[in-house]
């Protein structure tokens, strides 16, 4: 593994450079404040028109444009709108603008592996992904921090494409905490792979199985709701602090025994073989493929099984919970 900081890093080379920011939301708010705030002077917030996002990019002091008008006066232009919407931004606003021997750069490799954005051969294509949410990602610039990101070349036209990277990922904080080199291919398939084995999928539906389980048998959905779902934070940032086996040390010696003998009755061999399904699901574009063709269709599955998660159970205790917190 390669890692790189702010001293490997030229950012008068983005300073240099006229970037544009299509999509100002959780991440394109951090990514924009943090590059005006490294000395990015000539930035822009490419939006369409009627966007709330307009508003709040103005009231930052932030010239804002079309997309169309930023692909063809940009240097630099960063993808940072929703996956499901590059495919057609891209198409009908960048490619006919976009100009040559500019950089284009993603969030995430999702449109460029799966083939939904395919940039013509006279651009710079790389990644600049910090690993956290938009606001985490501003919160630590503004206290002389920043989170690892990961930094990748997809199509080096210029022979300079990692290099801007660099300096783009600096200028944005993650220099001072280290920028991991890696490919597109690999970002992609294993962000795709843990977010729904672990962090989103697999993690949202144990914590749904436990509290059914628990409330079914009787218990009071409270109790559930604390040992489900409210102490999974306390556990996560341990792990996040000091590694499982670290964990290990700080929580009691029952807890540490029942997660060696009852853990692998959960993660059962059955589960480990559909976990392989599922990454091949990944690794084949099966998933993306589905994704996309769920949100060319409007989206209906995909709302009804947002509806349906939001009128479970758990989230009516979990908000009368969280009120005796406040």
């Amino acid at each position: 593994m390669k890692v790189f900081y702010e001293r490997d890093a030229d950012i008068a080379r983005i300073r240099e450079k006229r970037v544009a920011i299509v999509g100002f939301g959780s991440q394109g708010a951090a990514h924009a404040l943090n590059l005006r705030d490294s000395g990015v002077a000539d930035l822009a917030i490419a939006l369409k028109p009627g966007s709330p996002s307009i508003a709040n990019a103005e009231a930052e002091g932030l010239r804002v444009t079309s997309v169309r008008e930023a692909a063809a006066w940009a240097d630099v232009l960063m993808m940072l709108a929703p996956d499901e919407t590059h495919e057609e931004i891209y198409a009908r606003e960048i490619a006919p603008a976009l100009r040559s021997g500019a950089t284009l750069l993603f969030c995430h490799g999702f449109s460029v592996h799966f083939g939904f954005v395919a940039p013509p051969s006279h651009v710079d294509v790389a990644m600049v992904a910090p690993k956290g949410p938009g606001p985490a990602v501003r919160a630590a610039y503004e206290k002389g921090g920043g989170l690892p990101c990961i930094v990748a070349v997809h199509q080096n036209a210029s022979g300079e494409a990692f290099h801007t990277a660099l300096a783009y990922g600096a200028a944005i904080g993650c220099g001072r905490a280290g920028m991991i080199e890696t490919t597109f291919k690999a970002e992609c398939e294993c962000d795709l792979f843990g977010e729904q084995v672990v962090l989103c999928g697999g993690l949202a539906e144990l914590i749904r199985a436990a509290f059914e389980t628990l409330v079914d048998a009787g218990y009071p959905p409270e109790m559930a709701y604390f040992e489900c779902l409210h102490e999974a934070k306390l556990t996560a940032d341990l792990i996040h602090a000091a590694g499982i086996a670290g964990m290990n040390l700080k929580i009691s010696n029952t807890a540490e025994y029942g997660e060696y003998v009852v853990g692998p009755r959960i993660i059962t061999d059955a589960t480990r073989a559909e976990m392989k399904r599922v990454l091949e699901d990944v690794r084949s574009g099966a998933f993306a493929r589905a994704w996309m063709a769920e949100h060319r269709a409007g989206g209906a599955t995909f709302k009804a099984m947002r509806a349906k998660t939001a009128a479970h159970p758990i989230e009516a205790i979990g908000a009368a919970v969280r009120a005796l917190q406040t």
